[in-house]
């Protein structure tokens, strides 16, 4: 795993890394809205994934999400703040973000 300073440093240096896509949160499904394209937890992995603490507001922490799927092929990043996601998504989706996440 890498150590990164900054969001920002991780989401360039993963795109470098040809984590190219930006994945989105859905109900039941992570979304590439570049290729129109929902995978369901059961067709992408999490590769790595990298936590950053807001140091002045809990509300900027963060978990960045280095996604690769079968499907098409894809790398790509998911950007989610800290427990935002909870009551919006399945549970299989949460629990697929959830072992990375604890």
């Amino acid at each position: 795993m890498y150590i990164y300073e900054t969001l920002t440093e991780a989401v360039e240096d993963l795109g470098q890394r040809g984590y190219e896509y930006d994945f989105n949160l859905g109900e039941e499904f992570i979304e590439c809205k570049a290729l129109d394209l929902k995978l369901m937890p059961e067709e992408f992995e999490i590769e790595e994934f990298y936590r950053f603490e807001g140091m002045n507001d809990p509300a900027d922490s963060a978990v960045v999400y280095a996604i690769s799927s079968p499907v098409g092929n894809l790398k790509g990043v998911l950007i989610d703040a800290y427990g935002a996601y909870a009551e919006n998504i399945s549970p299989e989706l949460l629990g697929k973000l959830k072992i990375h996440h604890d």
